[in-house]
């Protein structure tokens, strides 16, 4: 009996963490405007090709009134938030506690830069308060935040916003197994659901894709994704 009992203390504590990581994110994000979740891979050098783009996106982004989140750590992460500071851009952080990686880094805003425990309460954060995804190629956890968006698209759990991926020479492969093996052999999606993951190179692309979306004169009008 004892053992269940200390089951159950542990159990009540966890969801007051929990709840306490809902509370402080929504109070740090709820007023951070427009903003582009960057998600991609921590491993990205940055003399790498796609840090550099990452780089000029963000800026591009930031130029056009968009804040910047990304998951506040090196890599993609990291020159998604060197592109917002060095556009003088919002620049958001949502780090995780990991043990085999670094703390943030160093171009998060500082009342911007929070720390969660929990990937899920993350996630929620990274797709209630951005206008617009951007998907740089990364590892399992890049999939796994693409996907996860991607299927709260699908089944209109959340409204529709634009998804992009970045880097075709990445992207492609990929793009091509989910038509030929889900679509065309299986049917496990739809072809319309093949419209929500356009391919690009240019930063360029992502402000015309972002900007024929969304029918404002100014982006200050976009609200949060408050499906969730």
């Amino acid at each position: 009996m004892r053992k269940w009992q200390h089951i159950d203390a542990e159990n009540s504590w966890t969801m007051f963490k929990v709840i306490s990581e809902f509370v402080e994110g929504f109070e740090k994000m709820n007023n951070v405007g427009p903003c582009v979740s960057i998600f991609g891979s921590a491993r990205t050098k940055p003399n790498h090709d796609f840090y550099q783009l990452t780089v000029q996106m963000a800026k591009r982004l930031t130029e056009e009134g968009y804040g910047v989140i990304s998951g506040g750590g090196p890599g993609i992460m990291e020159a998604a938030n060197k592109g917002a500071r060095e556009s003088n851009g919002v620049s958001v952080g949502l780090n995780i506690e990991l043990p085999f990686e670094a703390s943030h880094n160093p171009y998060i805003d500082n009342d911007k830069n929070l720390n969660f425990r929990y990937f899920f309460v993350r996630k929620v954060m990274f797709v209630k308060y951005a206008q617009a995804f951007v998907a740089m190629p990364g590892g399992f956890g890049t999939l796994d935040e693409l996907f996860e968006v991607l299927t709260l698209i699908q089944t209109g759990t959340i409204k529709k916003v634009p998804v992009v991926l970045m880097g075709s020479s990445f992207w492609n492969g990929i793009k091509s197994w989910i038509q030929d093996e889900m679509l065309e052999n299986n049917g496990n999606v739809s072809a319309k659901d093949m419209d929500l993951i356009p391919v690009v190179d240019d930063p360029e692309e992502v402000i015309n894709i972002i900007h024929n979306f969304y029918d404002v004169d100014n982006i200050g009008e976009l609200t949060p994704n408050y499906g969730l």
